[in-house]
Protein backbone atom coordinates (compact mmCIF):
# COMPACT_ATOMS: atom_id res chain seq x y z
CA UNK A 1 0.00 0.00 0.00
CA UNK A 2 1.10 3.57 -0.69
CA UNK A 3 0.25 6.26 1.85
CA UNK A 4 0.72 9.93 1.01
CA UNK A 5 0.12 12.53 3.70
CA UNK A 6 0.22 16.32 3.44
CA UNK A 7 2.47 16.33 0.37
CA UNK A 8 3.57 19.77 -0.81
CA UNK A 9 5.94 21.14 -3.43
CA UNK A 10 6.93 24.79 -3.69
CA UNK A 11 9.02 26.33 -6.47
CA UNK A 12 10.61 29.77 -6.30
CA UNK A 13 10.70 31.79 -9.52
CA UNK A 14 11.56 35.50 -9.80
CA UNK A 15 11.32 35.77 -6.00
CA UNK A 16 7.77 34.39 -6.14
CA UNK A 17 6.74 31.12 -4.53
CA UNK A 18 4.65 28.81 -6.69
CA UNK A 19 2.82 25.90 -5.06
CA UNK A 20 2.73 23.01 -7.54
CA UNK A 21 1.33 20.42 -5.11
CA UNK A 22 -0.70 21.59 -2.15
CA UNK A 23 -1.41 19.40 0.90
CA UNK A 24 -2.07 16.22 -1.09
CA UNK A 25 -3.23 13.19 0.90
CA UNK A 26 -4.06 9.84 -0.78
CA UNK A 27 -4.02 6.10 -0.14
CA UNK A 28 -3.29 3.79 -3.08
CA UNK A 29 -4.02 0.09 -2.66
CA UNK A 30 -1.51 -2.63 -3.44
CA UNK A 31 -2.01 -4.14 -6.91
CA UNK A 32 -4.47 -1.53 -8.23
CA UNK A 33 -4.21 0.73 -11.25
CA UNK A 34 -4.69 4.21 -9.83
CA UNK A 35 -5.23 7.15 -12.17
CA UNK A 36 -4.39 10.80 -11.55
CA UNK A 37 -5.98 13.19 -14.03
CA UNK A 38 -5.73 16.93 -14.46
CA UNK A 39 -5.18 19.62 -17.04
CA UNK A 40 -1.75 21.07 -17.78
CA UNK A 41 -0.40 22.84 -14.71
CA UNK A 42 -2.55 20.89 -12.24
CA UNK A 43 0.55 19.48 -10.51
CA UNK A 44 0.08 15.83 -11.43
CA UNK A 45 3.53 15.25 -12.99
CA UNK A 46 5.24 16.99 -10.07
CA UNK A 47 3.25 14.77 -7.72
CA UNK A 48 4.27 11.50 -9.41
CA UNK A 49 7.95 12.56 -9.59
CA UNK A 50 7.90 13.10 -5.82
CA UNK A 51 6.92 9.46 -5.25
CA UNK A 52 10.44 8.36 -6.18
CA UNK A 53 11.96 11.71 -5.19
CA UNK A 54 12.99 12.81 -8.66
CA UNK A 55 11.42 15.94 -7.20
CA UNK A 56 12.12 16.57 -3.53
CA UNK A 57 8.94 17.32 -1.53
CA UNK A 58 8.81 20.61 0.34
CA UNK A 59 6.72 18.93 3.02
CA UNK A 60 4.74 15.78 3.66
CA UNK A 61 5.26 12.05 3.98
CA UNK A 62 5.33 9.18 1.45
CA UNK A 63 5.22 5.57 2.66
CA UNK A 64 5.50 2.64 0.23
CA UNK A 65 5.30 -0.88 1.65
CA UNK A 66 5.93 0.40 5.21
CA UNK A 67 9.06 2.25 4.09
CA UNK A 68 9.04 6.03 4.45
CA UNK A 69 10.47 7.26 1.15
CA UNK A 70 10.73 10.84 2.37
CA UNK A 71 13.04 9.80 5.24
CA UNK A 72 15.66 7.92 3.16
CA UNK A 73 19.20 9.15 2.67
CA UNK A 74 20.72 9.17 -0.83
CA UNK A 75 22.24 5.67 -0.56
CA UNK A 76 18.99 4.15 0.72
CA UNK A 77 17.02 5.99 -1.95
CA UNK A 78 19.17 4.56 -4.77
CA UNK A 79 18.37 1.03 -3.58
CA UNK A 80 14.67 1.75 -3.03
CA UNK A 81 14.28 3.21 -6.52
CA UNK A 82 14.90 -0.28 -7.89
CA UNK A 83 11.45 -1.13 -6.49
CA UNK A 84 9.84 1.84 -8.28
CA UNK A 85 9.81 1.69 -12.08
CA UNK A 86 8.94 4.73 -14.18
CA UNK A 87 7.95 5.33 -17.80
CA UNK A 88 7.80 8.72 -19.48
CA UNK A 89 5.87 10.53 -22.20
CA UNK A 90 8.90 10.88 -24.49
CA UNK A 91 10.40 7.43 -23.80
CA UNK A 92 13.84 8.65 -22.56
CA UNK A 93 15.70 5.89 -24.42
CA UNK A 94 19.43 5.78 -25.06
CA UNK A 95 19.62 6.33 -28.83
CA UNK A 96 23.06 4.74 -29.22
CA UNK A 97 21.85 1.48 -27.67
CA UNK A 98 19.75 -1.32 -29.16
CA UNK A 99 16.44 -2.46 -27.72
CA UNK A 100 18.07 -5.21 -25.64
CA UNK A 101 20.86 -2.90 -24.46
CA UNK A 102 18.36 -0.22 -23.39
CA UNK A 103 16.44 -2.79 -21.35
CA UNK A 104 19.66 -4.18 -19.88
CA UNK A 105 20.94 -0.77 -18.75
CA UNK A 106 19.37 -0.73 -15.24
CA UNK A 107 20.51 -4.34 -14.75
CA UNK A 108 24.09 -3.30 -15.51
CA UNK A 109 23.84 -0.56 -12.88
CA UNK A 110 22.50 -3.04 -10.31
CA UNK A 111 25.49 -5.34 -10.93
CA UNK A 112 23.76 -8.37 -12.42
CA UNK A 113 25.99 -10.80 -14.32
CA UNK A 114 25.84 -10.83 -18.12
CA UNK A 115 24.19 -14.26 -18.17
CA UNK A 116 21.49 -13.12 -15.72
CA UNK A 117 21.03 -9.88 -17.66
CA UNK A 118 20.56 -11.72 -20.94
CA UNK A 119 17.98 -14.04 -19.39
CA UNK A 120 16.01 -11.19 -17.85
CA UNK A 121 16.10 -9.10 -21.04
CA UNK A 122 14.81 -12.03 -23.07
CA UNK A 123 11.90 -12.47 -20.63
CA UNK A 124 11.01 -8.79 -20.80
CA UNK A 125 11.20 -8.58 -24.59
CA UNK A 126 8.66 -11.41 -24.77
CA UNK A 127 6.46 -9.81 -22.10
CA UNK A 128 6.13 -6.49 -23.95
CA UNK A 129 5.76 -8.01 -27.42
CA UNK A 130 9.08 -6.98 -28.99
CA UNK A 131 10.42 -10.39 -30.03
CA UNK A 132 12.42 -10.01 -33.23
CA UNK A 133 13.28 -6.35 -32.54
CA UNK A 134 16.06 -6.99 -30.01
CA UNK A 135 18.82 -5.54 -32.16
CA UNK A 136 16.92 -2.52 -33.48
CA UNK A 137 17.85 1.02 -32.44
CA UNK A 138 15.25 3.52 -31.17
CA UNK A 139 15.38 5.42 -34.49
CA UNK A 140 14.12 2.26 -36.21
CA UNK A 141 11.09 1.87 -33.93
CA UNK A 142 7.56 3.26 -33.99
CA UNK A 143 6.27 5.34 -31.06
CA UNK A 144 4.44 2.37 -29.59
CA UNK A 145 7.51 0.15 -29.85
CA UNK A 146 9.65 2.80 -28.15
CA UNK A 147 7.20 2.95 -25.28
CA UNK A 148 7.27 -0.85 -25.01
CA UNK A 149 11.05 -0.63 -24.64
CA UNK A 150 10.52 1.99 -21.92
CA UNK A 151 8.05 -0.28 -20.13
CA UNK A 152 10.39 -3.30 -20.36
CA UNK A 153 13.29 -1.21 -19.02
CA UNK A 154 11.16 0.02 -16.11
CA UNK A 155 10.34 -3.60 -15.19
CA UNK A 156 13.95 -4.82 -15.34
CA UNK A 157 14.56 -4.85 -11.58
CA UNK A 158 11.18 -6.41 -10.71
CA UNK A 159 9.68 -3.26 -9.17
CA UNK A 160 6.66 -3.30 -6.87
CA UNK A 161 5.32 0.02 -8.20
CA UNK A 162 5.20 1.39 -11.75
CA UNK A 163 4.83 5.15 -12.27
CA UNK A 164 3.51 6.24 -15.68
CA UNK A 165 3.87 9.95 -16.43
CA UNK A 166 1.70 10.74 -19.47
CA UNK A 167 2.91 7.44 -20.96
CA UNK A 168 0.44 7.52 -23.88
CA UNK A 169 0.23 11.25 -24.61
CA UNK A 170 2.67 11.11 -27.55
CA UNK A 171 0.88 8.16 -29.19
CA UNK A 172 -1.99 7.86 -31.66
CA UNK A 173 -5.33 6.41 -30.38
CA UNK A 174 -4.78 2.87 -31.69
CA UNK A 175 -1.26 2.66 -30.26
CA UNK A 176 -2.51 4.18 -26.99
CA UNK A 177 -5.04 1.38 -26.64
CA UNK A 178 -2.39 -1.28 -27.27
CA UNK A 179 -0.11 0.22 -24.59
CA UNK A 180 -3.02 0.43 -22.12
CA UNK A 181 -3.85 -3.23 -22.81
CA UNK A 182 -0.20 -4.08 -22.14
CA UNK A 183 -0.28 -2.23 -18.81
CA UNK A 184 -3.40 -4.14 -17.75
CA UNK A 185 -1.71 -7.41 -18.75
CA UNK A 186 1.40 -6.50 -16.72
CA UNK A 187 -0.73 -5.52 -13.73
CA UNK A 188 -2.54 -8.86 -13.79
CA UNK A 189 0.54 -11.04 -14.45
CA UNK A 190 2.96 -9.34 -12.06
CA UNK A 191 0.59 -7.89 -9.44
CA UNK A 192 2.20 -4.47 -9.87
CA UNK A 193 0.71 -1.33 -8.39
CA UNK A 194 0.44 1.15 -11.28
CA UNK A 195 0.02 4.91 -10.84
CA UNK A 196 -0.96 6.50 -14.12
CA UNK A 197 -0.78 10.25 -14.79
CA UNK A 198 -2.85 11.57 -17.69
CA UNK A 199 -5.02 14.40 -18.99
CA UNK A 200 -7.26 11.99 -20.97
CA UNK A 201 -10.39 10.54 -19.38
CA UNK A 202 -10.39 7.77 -21.99
CA UNK A 203 -7.21 6.41 -20.40
CA UNK A 204 -8.74 6.51 -16.90
CA UNK A 205 -11.97 4.93 -18.12
CA UNK A 206 -10.22 2.08 -19.90
CA UNK A 207 -7.86 0.68 -17.28
CA UNK A 208 -8.02 2.41 -13.87
CA UNK A 209 -9.73 1.09 -10.75
CA UNK A 210 -9.76 4.42 -8.93
CA UNK A 211 -8.99 8.00 -9.90
CA UNK A 212 -7.94 11.27 -8.28
CA UNK A 213 -8.74 14.56 -10.04
CA UNK A 214 -6.18 17.33 -9.56
CA UNK A 215 -6.64 21.06 -10.01
CA UNK A 216 -4.28 23.85 -8.91
CA UNK A 217 -2.10 21.40 -6.99
CA UNK A 218 -4.94 19.86 -5.00
CA UNK A 219 -6.92 16.64 -5.25
CA UNK A 220 -10.44 18.02 -5.66
CA UNK A 221 -12.21 14.68 -6.13
CA UNK A 222 -11.32 10.99 -5.93
CA UNK A 223 -13.00 7.60 -5.83
CA UNK A 224 -13.87 4.53 -7.89
CA UNK A 225 -13.83 5.36 -11.60
CA UNK A 226 -17.43 4.23 -12.11
CA UNK A 227 -18.64 6.36 -9.18
CA UNK A 228 -16.81 9.40 -10.54
CA UNK A 229 -18.39 8.84 -13.96
CA UNK A 230 -21.83 8.50 -12.38
CA UNK A 231 -21.77 11.51 -10.09
CA UNK A 232 -18.92 13.93 -10.83
CA UNK A 233 -19.03 16.67 -8.21
CA UNK A 234 -16.52 19.26 -9.39
CA UNK A 235 -16.74 21.26 -12.62
CA UNK A 236 -13.30 20.05 -13.73
CA UNK A 237 -14.39 16.42 -13.23
CA UNK A 238 -17.58 17.00 -15.22
CA UNK A 239 -15.48 18.34 -18.09
CA UNK A 240 -13.30 15.24 -18.06
CA UNK A 241 -16.32 12.92 -18.03
CA UNK A 242 -17.76 14.87 -20.94
CA UNK A 243 -14.61 13.95 -22.95
CA UNK A 244 -15.88 10.38 -22.97
CA UNK A 245 -19.66 10.71 -22.69
CA UNK A 246 -20.40 13.65 -25.00
CA UNK A 247 -23.12 15.96 -23.66
CA UNK A 248 -22.89 17.82 -20.36
CA UNK A 249 -24.80 20.65 -18.75
CA UNK A 250 -21.72 22.82 -19.14
CA UNK A 251 -21.84 22.87 -22.95
CA UNK A 252 -24.47 23.75 -25.51
CA UNK A 253 -25.76 20.19 -25.87
CA UNK A 254 -28.45 20.16 -23.18
CA UNK A 255 -29.53 23.72 -23.95
CA UNK A 256 -29.80 22.74 -27.60
CA UNK A 257 -32.17 19.90 -26.68
CA UNK A 258 -34.34 22.20 -24.55
CA UNK A 259 -34.65 24.85 -27.24
CA UNK A 260 -35.07 22.45 -30.16
CA UNK A 261 -37.52 19.98 -28.64
CA UNK A 262 -40.15 22.16 -27.00
CA UNK A 263 -42.81 19.48 -26.53
CA UNK A 264 -43.14 16.95 -23.75
CA UNK A 265 -40.38 16.27 -21.29
CA UNK A 266 -36.65 15.71 -21.79
CA UNK A 267 -34.99 13.35 -19.35
CA UNK A 268 -31.48 11.99 -18.96
CA UNK A 269 -31.14 8.32 -18.07
CA UNK A 270 -28.05 6.88 -16.37
CA UNK A 271 -27.40 3.17 -16.88
CA UNK A 272 -24.93 1.31 -14.67
CA UNK A 273 -23.63 -2.24 -14.95
CA UNK A 274 -26.28 -4.74 -15.99
CA UNK A 275 -28.88 -1.99 -16.43
CA UNK A 276 -26.98 -0.90 -19.53
CA UNK A 277 -28.31 -4.03 -21.23
CA UNK A 278 -31.97 -3.48 -20.31
CA UNK A 279 -34.50 -2.94 -23.10
CA UNK A 280 -35.99 -0.04 -21.16
CA UNK A 281 -37.19 2.11 -24.06
CA UNK A 282 -39.17 -0.71 -25.68
CA UNK A 283 -40.68 -1.64 -22.29
CA UNK A 284 -41.88 1.94 -21.74
CA UNK A 285 -43.27 2.19 -25.28
CA UNK A 286 -45.31 -0.97 -24.77
CA UNK A 287 -46.73 -0.01 -21.35
CA UNK A 288 -47.51 3.68 -21.74
CA UNK A 289 -49.28 5.85 -24.29
CA UNK A 290 -46.38 8.15 -25.04
CA UNK A 291 -44.05 8.88 -27.94
CA UNK A 292 -40.34 8.47 -27.18
CA UNK A 293 -37.65 10.21 -29.18
CA UNK A 294 -34.04 9.23 -28.49
CA UNK A 295 -31.94 12.40 -28.76
CA UNK A 296 -28.45 11.23 -27.88
CA UNK A 297 -26.81 8.42 -25.97
CA UNK A 298 -23.61 6.54 -25.33
CA UNK A 299 -22.47 3.51 -23.35
CA UNK A 300 -18.85 3.11 -22.29
CA UNK A 301 -16.96 0.46 -20.35
CA UNK A 302 -14.98 0.96 -17.12
CA UNK A 303 -13.05 -1.62 -15.12
CA UNK A 304 -16.08 -2.00 -12.84
CA UNK A 305 -18.64 -2.37 -15.62
CA UNK A 306 -20.65 -0.42 -18.16
CA UNK A 307 -21.87 3.12 -17.72
CA UNK A 308 -24.27 4.76 -20.13
CA UNK A 309 -26.20 7.98 -20.50
CA UNK A 310 -29.21 8.55 -22.73
CA UNK A 311 -31.19 11.71 -23.48
CA UNK A 312 -34.82 11.08 -24.49
CA UNK A 313 -37.87 13.20 -25.22
CA UNK A 314 -41.14 11.83 -23.87
CA UNK A 315 -44.23 13.35 -25.48
CA UNK A 316 -47.83 12.75 -24.54
CA UNK A 317 -50.42 13.55 -21.90
CA UNK A 318 -48.70 15.21 -18.91
CA UNK A 319 -50.11 12.63 -16.51
CA UNK A 320 -48.93 9.75 -18.69
CA UNK A 321 -45.44 11.30 -18.99
CA UNK A 322 -45.29 11.56 -15.20
CA UNK A 323 -46.22 7.86 -14.95
CA UNK A 324 -43.28 6.99 -17.20
CA UNK A 325 -40.83 8.94 -15.04
CA UNK A 326 -42.24 7.36 -11.87
CA UNK A 327 -42.05 3.88 -13.41
CA UNK A 328 -38.39 4.24 -14.38
CA UNK A 329 -37.55 5.78 -10.99
CA UNK A 330 -39.32 3.19 -8.82
CA UNK A 331 -39.41 0.00 -10.88
CA UNK A 332 -35.94 -0.05 -12.44
CA UNK A 333 -32.39 0.62 -11.29
CA UNK A 334 -31.90 3.24 -14.02
CA UNK A 335 -31.31 6.73 -12.61
CA UNK A 336 -33.48 9.54 -13.99
CA UNK A 337 -32.68 13.23 -14.24
CA UNK A 338 -35.41 15.56 -15.52
CA UNK A 339 -33.90 18.18 -17.86
CA UNK A 340 -37.05 20.24 -18.45
CA UNK A 341 -40.70 20.16 -17.40
CA UNK A 342 -43.54 18.93 -19.60
CA UNK A 343 -45.32 21.65 -21.50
Amino acid sequence: MISIEGLRKHFTSNKKTITAVDDLTLTINEGEIFGVIGYSGAGKSTFVRMLNRLEEPSAGRIVIDDQEITALNNKQLRLTRQDIGMIFQHFNLLWSRTVKDNIAFPLEISGLSKHERDQRVEELIGLVGLSGREDAYPSQLSGGQKQRVGIARSLANNPKVLLCDEATSALDPETTNSILDLLVDINEKLGLTIILITHEMHVIRKICNRVAVMEAGKVVEHGDVLDVFLKPKELVTKKFVEQVMGVSEENDGVNHFIHTYDKGQIIQLHFVGETANQALISQVAKQFSVDINILQGKITQTQRGAYGTLFVQIDGDAEEVEKVVNYITTETSVEVEVINNAN
